[in-house]
């Protein structure tokens, strides 16, 4: 199992300028790479350009990016970009669809046909993050590339069978949110299967998720926080209806505000689609992603009661 540290993911509470912070540790304990989200605060290549120039040697990967709002060309180069400007670090992108409340919500743009344009972008950038200087910019362009190169992966988000058919034709890997052991197992059996039919190696797959040692009662408020954000985001409510928190999900649907759905999802909903608790919980939830057939944990520390997720990633890390 390969472990990894998301920087930013979802929108919430936490400090803006606590990201750099998170970045900063994963850097310093030996963390190979650091994911980069976008969302409504933060720009994910300027991030992660400020990241890559305040650490030493951590990889990047920046996104996921909505398809919706940004072009495949944009995409690769402000991965490129980033790249140049941070001394060569490799970079690379996820990608996703994101939901229509990010799309139409916050950019005002129109959310048509989003599986179709996550399939054109994922096979648009298989070529773009590749191509070296001197190639045209895009085909046919009369405009040269003059930068190398960002030199990550490409990583499509995906949890319905389009998305992953995307992911298993054109991915160096795919990315799952929020999902428990079991509905690894599910979507690793359909990647394989996806993989198969597309004449590809499968890619690798990856998730988010919540993490937390030892936690405090923050800490889990803080997780559950995170899952309350996504119960009227189709894709995810329906993961956390299949966990068996079926009435958080009907409550979301029902209106009702953020501080309602934290205080009707039990404590145990934190641990069932994350890492939370003491270590040698952990240890066996890591085993149980594992056996499910998940190949690397990217960790979205919790920092209530633990800034900048210091005790959970130097716990993990050793």
């Amino acid at each position: 199992m390969d472990f990894s540290v998301v920087a930013v993911a979802r929108e919430d509470d936490s400090p803006v300028d606590e990201p750099p912070r998170i970045a900063a540790l994963a850097d310093r304990l030996g963390y190979r790479e650091v994911w980069v989200g976008e969302g409504p605060t933060w720009d994910a290549f300027v991030l992660a350009t400020a990241i890559g120039a305040a650490t030493r040697r951590v990889a990047l990967t920046a996104g996921p990016v909505p398809v919706s709002v940004r072009d495949a060309y944009t995409i690769a180069r402000g991965a490129a970009g980033t790249a140049a400007v941070t001394g060569g670090r490799a970079v690379g992108v996820a990608i996703g669809t994101a939901s229509k409340r990010v799309v139409e919500g916050v950019h005002r743009r129109p959310r048509t046909r989003p599986a179709a344009a996550l399939e054109e972008s994922a096979a648009a950038l298989r070529h773009l993050l590749h191509a070296v200087p001197g190639e045209p910019v895009t085909p046919g362009s009369p405009f040269r590339r003059r930068l190398a190169p960002p030199g990550g992966p490409l990583t499509v988000a995906a949890f319905g069978d389009r998305a992953i058919g995307i992911a298993a034709a054109h991915a160096d890997r795919m990315l799952l949110d929020l999902v428990t052991p079991e509905q690894v197992r599910v979507l690793r059996g359909k990647l394989d299967a996806a993989a198969d039919k597309a004449g590809r190696t499968p890619p690798r797959l990856a998730a988010w998720l919540p993490a937390a040692v030892d936690p405090s009662p923050e800490a889990v408020r803080q997780v559950l926080g995170s899952i309350a954000g996504y119960l009227t985001v189709p894709g995810y409510s329906d993961m956390v209806r299949a966990a068996g928190f079926g009435e958080a999900v009907d409550l979301a649907a029902s209106g009702a505000d953020r501080r309602t759905l934290v205080e009707a999802l039990p404590p145990e909903a934190a641990s069932a689609v994350g890492l939370v608790g003491g270590l040698e919980t952990i240890q066996a939830r890591i085993d149980a992603y594992a056996e499910a057939g998940l190949d690397e944990i990217a960790l979205v520390p919790a920092t209530e009661g633990d800034p900048g997720g210091e005790r959970t990633l130097t716990a993990l890390a050793d």
